[in-house]
């Protein structure tokens, strides 16, 4: 089973960013992510047309637990993003990915 989560359901009216730790795990929350990934084989996250920049603060705290139960290489392949007409999120995804894989093994030492 394919699941999408639209960002346009989370993002605040006239915004073009999606940034901070707060606000990823509101979107988080909101969105039950961390469920729907384990009961979907594929999550598409939907960005919107508008949408110019996500942070990837924003993403590590929206992503955190996917990416730790899931690891890069199974994250990547059961979680993608659209390609939005003005941004491309792959440097952003990859450094929240770095980011919060590098937490987990800072915490495990």
């Amino acid at each position: 089973m394919i699941d999408t989560i639209n960002l346009n359901d989370y993002l605040t009216p006239g915004a073009k960013v999606f940034t901070g730790r707060d606000r990823g795990i509101d979107v988080r929350k909101q969105s039950n992510i961390d469920q729907r990934v384990i009961s979907a084989d594929k999550i598409i996250i939907e960005i919107p047309v508008q949408v110019r920049s996500i942070n990837p603060s924003f993403l590590e705290e929206f992503l955190v637990n996917t990416v730790r139960t899931h690891g890069r290489e199974g994250f990547l392949q059961r979680v993608s993003f659209t390609k939005a007409q003005r941004y491309d999120v792959s440097d952003d995804l990859e450094e929240a990915i770095d980011r919060i894989l590098t937490e987990e093994n800072a915490l495990a030492t």
